[in-house]
């Protein structure tokens, strides 16, 4: 696969968390650092998430949340996995109380970024998380064609 397109990213919320400030501003930093940033209105699905992460073939998804959204993540985790969307790396950022990111965490995200992360922070997780799926599935796709 060729590192020289953009750094696919998804950027969403999930559940009926509406406030999408926080994601907008997040979406523009990816951009303005010359990602590929599809974003969503407010109110997605999982199940509407993860389509649109295999027809926009992303290296990142960013899930915000607000107003407890995050408590689905690991459901979408979930998802991902039975759509053989492993690869894709996994950020949530917003309001997520220091007890529950563990949870997240095991579910397999990332990174959680909570009020007050800064760009470069946000960028470069970002961008080396979409590095290291274009490995995972380069990898993915040699064993698969041996």
């Amino acid at each position: 696969m060729s590192t020289s397109r953009p750094i696919r990213v998804l950027v969403t919320k999930i559940g009926l968390d509406g406030h999408d400030r926080g994601s907008r501003i997040v979406a523009a930093y990816l951009r303005d650092a010359g990602m590929e940033v599809i974003y969503t209105p407010p109110w997605q699905t999982i199940a509407g998430v993860v389509k649109l992460a295999l027809e926009e073939d992303v290296e990142v998804i960013g899930i915000s949340s607000l107003a407890t959204d995050h408590l689905i993540v690991p459901k979408m985790m979930a998802a991902l996995r039975e759509a053989r969307l492993d690869h894709v790396g996994v950020i949530v950022g917003g309001i997520v109380p220091e007890e529950e990111k563990p949870a997240l965490i095991a579910a397999g995200v990332s990174q959680v970024f909570g009020p007050g992360a800064g760009r470069e922070d946000i960028v470069d997780c970002v961008a080396s998380l979409g590095l290291q799926a274009r490995e995972r599935r380069a990898d993915e796709f040699s064993e698969a064609s041996r």
